[in-house]
């Protein structure tokens, strides 16, 4: 029988490569151990439910104008913000109706687009938080109530009358259009005061060109506004 030849060169690349698929099968282990807990600790967090800008304006909305006698006789729990009014952009009573989240996480917005709607998880009037409103661009025929938010400039008034009546005004800080594929990353934002400590509300719709094909306006309007009295 000849003689074995040990190649130490080929062999000490078999055990560092051994080694080297070792480690990274304990780093991969200990990633997806990390990642499970994380987001099992996270669960029902702020930043897990994080909401996607008001759903898309459609066809099916209804463009009936709200009679004086429904306005009279709309009403909400006292804490509740009940009308909205922007004397800039001719809004004297607009009903808020309170809007929750669709299944793909979205924020609703009210059929009618004459109503503005309150994400009922932001904040209510007076309560020092920040409260979220939405609004229709307008319909097939119509202007929406929120049509014109872009005219809003630093200084305008927003004023939010509460189920009892009272009147909390609000000024406008900021004003921003985003292209819908960015929109979402700010969405985190507009449930934040834009003054530390200050209780604010931001008003969003769809803004800028229509897309035949995505059925929806190209950008979403963000403005922001910070209690004044």
């Amino acid at each position: 029988m000849g003689k074995i030849k040990f190649d130490w060169k080929k062999n000490w690349l078999r055990v560092v490569g051994g080694v080297l698929l070792v480690l990274l099968a304990i780093v991969f282990v200990r990633v997806l151990v990390w990642e499970h807990f994380y987001y099992e600790e996270k669960e029902g967090s702020e930043r897990a439910a994080v909401v996607s800008t008001p759903t898309t304006e459609n066809s099916e909305v209804d463009e009936a104008e709200i009679s004086g006698n429904d306005l009279d006789n709309y009403t909400v729990a006292k804490d509740h913000p009940r009308f909205l009014k922007i004397s800039k952009l001719g809004i004297e009573r607009s009903r808020v109706l309170p809007v929750s989240l669709s299944s793909s996480r979205q924020i609703e917005t009210p059929n009618n687009i004459f109503d503005t709607g309150w994400y009922t998880d932001s904040g209510k009037p007076g309560a020092g938080g920040t409260g979220v409103y939405d609004g229709h661009n307008g319909g097939p025929t119509k202007t929406g109530v929120f049509k014109y938010l872009p005219n809003l400039a630093k200084g305008d008034s927003i004023i939010i009358e509460r189920g009892d009546g009272r009147n909390f005004e609000y000024q406008v800080v900021e004003n921003e259009q985003y292209p819908l594929e960015e929109a979402n990353s700010h969405m985190n934002s507009a449930l934040v005061s834009p003054v530390p400590g200050r209780e604010s509300i931001t008003l969003i719709t769809c803004s800028g060109e229509w897309s035949d094909t995505q059925k929806t306006y190209l950008s979403r309007q963000f403005v922001k506004a910070i209690l004044v009295n």
